[in-house]
């Protein structure tokens, strides 16, 4: 019987929107000043789209630390997969602070370059914890991917 560890549930959604919550203090105020006067390319989504997707990935993100976390496998394996994930969480807030907050979009590409690759270490560490986890993740890698290329153009166009 599978049986719900509330604390660790709550700490999971609850650090993951943490992450999300400090990384908008810095976009909030750059969007309707700062960001809006970049010139952006033709595939930039629309503002009203980022929240809605984010707050999805943080559901899903906090979803896999969960299982993860939760899971009957090794200790060291657990331990593992989760410094990956608080460090990509942490790049993952970075990233709003280089981009929004220093208004530097160029050091905030290079910087989404190391997130992706610690997402995908993430996966595949988690992965080994506990299968299923790394499907709750592959959403996040495409959106950081797309992001990638996003920032790049706005480098480029600017």
């Amino acid at each position: 019987m599978f049986k719900i560890q509330w604390f660790k549930l709550l700490f999971s959604f609850g650090i993951t929107f943490l992450a999300g919550f400090l990384g908008s203090v810095f976009t909030f105020s750059a969007i309707p000043t700062w960001y809006a006067a970049l010139n952006k390319p033709f595939f930039n989504p629309p503002n009203w789209l980022f929240g809605p997707v984010w707050s999805i990935l943080y559901v899903l993100m906090g979803l896999a630390l969960y299982l993860v976390w939760t899971s009957k496998k090794q200790t060291k394996q657990i331990r593992y997969a989760l410094h990956w994930f608080y460090f990509q969480l942490s790049l993952n807030t970075l990233w709003s602070i280089l981009f929004f907050g220093l208004k530097n979009p160029f050091f905030a590409l290079i910087e989404i370059v190391i997130l992706w690759f610690a997402i995908w270490q993430t996966i595949r560490s988690m992965g080994k914890v506990l299968p299923l986890s790394k499907y709750f993740l592959y959403p996040y890698l495409a959106w950081v991917s797309f992001a990638s290329v996003l920032n790049l153009a706005i480098v480029i166009l600017n």
